[in-house]
């Protein structure tokens, strides 16, 4: 019985904060992805178990990728296959929806699976960049994820169509510096509400910007969080419940539909 009081009083306080707040930011991470139904690339469901990858930090290596394109585009084929077959979690949805009524700020995610645009977002800082586009390694055309989609299944390692060069997506790799990473400060030191859903804070510099806050902090995160850079003082409330069921609750609280 202690536990539903507790996660009822979470939604209602966190229901409150929302309510009296306008400039409403999310820093979301891994979690709200394995939620979808996009396994750990690490875990031993994870895609890089799946694939028989030994070397897995070498797919997100700019220079493995210059040499040999190849390695990196037999993980990011799979990879498509899986975020296909997901869809956009409550959580997702939930603040699509916070967007739509005007209390969202924006969103700096370090996902690089697209979802947050699916659920409907537009608002969407990837400091960790994102499959949603890619461009030509030599001219810069862009191509959309759609095209690029179709690129990958039909050709592997795809192309330009102007000038023939290899693709790649707008994922930050090893040896590339983040993108947004001023904007993504910006955004978070003018909220009054952020929220830290489904990320440990460990990887930096998105760890970072918790601190930047000057209002209210909520963490919504099933396990430990890194207190290098977020004090537990800094936190108002700590939500350690699934997040789709606590996001799902939030949104009848407040008479959202997700």
């Amino acid at each position: 019985m202690s536990m539903n009081v507790t996660f009822s009083s979470s939604v209602a306080r966190c229901a409150d904060m929302i309510q009296s707040s306008v400039r409403i930011v999310l820093l979301s991470g891994a979690g709200l992805s394995t939620s979808a139904g996009i396994p750990d690339f690490r875990g031993p469901e994870g895609l890089y178990r799946k694939l028989g990858i030994e070397n897995p930090e070498r797919i997100f290596d700019i220079g493995v990728f210059e040499r040999d394109p190849s390695f990196y585009y037999g993980f990011h084929k799979e990879f498509l296959r899986q975020v296909e077959a997901v869809k956009p979690t409550a959580a997702h949805r939930f603040f699509a929806r916070l967007e739509e009524q005007g209390k969202l700020d924006g969103i700096v995610t370090q996902n690089i699976d697209a979802l947050h645009q699916k659920a409907g977002s537009s608002k969407v800082l990837e400091i960790h960049g994102s499959i949603w586009r890619s461009h030509c390694t030599r001219c810069g055309k862009g191509y959309s994820y759609e095209a690029s989609a179709r690129k990958v299944e039909a050709e592997g390692v795809p192309h330009c169509d102007s000038c023939r060069a290899v693709l790649k997506p707008d994922v930050v790799f090893f040896g590339e510096n983040v993108m947004q990473f001023d904007a993504c400060q910006e955004l978070v030191a003018r909220s009054d509400l952020l929220f830290v859903v489904g990320s440990s804070l460990v990887v930096t510099p998105a760890a970072w910007l918790p601190s930047l806050c000057p209002g209210k902090i909520v963490v919504v995160n099933k396990g430990e969080i890194s207190r290098s850079y977020l004090p537990s003082s800094r936190v108002a409330l700590h939500v350690e419940e699934d997040i789709d069921t606590f996001f799902t609750a939030l949104a009848e609280k407040l008479g959202l539909s997700v």
